[in-house]
């Protein structure tokens, strides 16, 4: 099971980027998808998530009607749009899943992690 994470950079306040998890080694239809965001100093915050199977999608109150989670089962990728984004929305986003598989959002630990990609908001 690997992820990488992609996409990041820097954008100015009230712009928008679209990250990546490209998924290998399983089908990204079988697992419960995660996108995580650490900032130094800070817990890592679960910000967004997208179930196995039925697709049930989660996202933190800090980033509802602004990022928007999906998967492509045909390029095995998970995407986390993000728009209008903020300086607070700085921080190293991180993919993850669980070898379970099929666990809920509010139970991902994170068995897996892809490498993180910075994203800088700032003007």
């Amino acid at each position: 099971v690997q992820l990488q994470a992609f996409g990041g950079g820097w954008m100015q306040p009230g712009g928008f980027l679209t990250l990546s998890c490209a998924a290998s080694g399983f089908t990204l239809d079988d697992y419960t998808i995660a996108w995580f965001r650490q900032v130094p100093g800070k817990e890592r915050e679960q910000v967004s998530c997208i179930e196995a199977t039925d697709g049930n999608t989660y996202y933190a109150d800090s980033v509802k009607g602004r990022f928007t989670i999906s998967r492509d089962n045909n390029k095995n990728t998970v995407y986390l749009q993000m728009n209008s984004l903020k300086p607070e929305d700085s921080a190293v986003y991180y993919c993850a899943t669980d070898a379970g598989g099929l666990d809920p959002c509010d139970s991902i630990v994170g068995d897996y992690w892809g490498q993180g990609t910075q994203v800088t908001v700032s003007s």
